[in-house]
């Protein structure tokens, strides 16, 4: 119980970093979600620290089992990438990638996980019909950063590569 205690507080810290740019370097220090769930009084930490229940974690790969567990359809993304350019340390960004249902089943995004807590994706929930299209929102909060940041966001759908890989690139400027 006392190592748990001290491990909770450490997993805290560490995901406060988690979005934190390496200062050595320009590219982005990137972890996985961690949750640690701790009994009793003590909380449980995870990277977006949001708070977690008893029920089972999902995983990535049945994320994909999920969404490839519908009839496969076919899709095309306006675009796989986005650059915002220069913009101030601070500044809340978001950008809409359109996606299109190319082929003949209904389209159903069932998740898109962003990499880190810095990032927060809105989505269209409902299946998209053949030949319509659905929208994927990224909302990102700069003020962890600074310099170039490059962040990603896996699109689980009944696609045939299943997740599809979204990214997008800012250079943060201080204020």
């Amino acid at each position: 119980m006392k190592n748990l205690i001290k491990i909770v507080p450490l997993v805290a810290a560490l995901s406060l970093v988690a979005c934190k740019k390496d200062q050595s370097a320009d590219q982005l220090v990137v972890n996985e979600e961690t949750t640690v769930t701790a009994p009793d009084s003590t909380a449980a930490a995870t990277a977006t620290a949001a708070p977690t229940s008893d029920a089972t974690l999902v995983t990535a790969n049945d994320q994909a089992k999920e969404a490839s567990s519908k009839p496969l359809t076919s899709v095309a993304l306006s675009e796989s990438s986005f650059e915002f350019g220069k913009i101030k340390k601070g500044d809340h960004k978001e950008h809409t990638y359109e996606i299109t249902n190319t082929g003949k089943n209904p389209l159903i995004i069932s998740q898109v996980k962003p990499g880190c807590g810095c990032t927060v994706p809105d989505y269209t929930k409902d299946p998209i019909m053949p030949g319509k299209k659905g929208k994927i929102t990224l909302k990102f909060d700069s003020s962890n950063f600074d310099g170039l940041v490059q962040k990603q966001a896996e699109v689980f759908a009944n696609v045939e590569k299943s997740p599809m890989v979204i990214t997008f690139s800012a250079d943060i400027q201080p204020k």
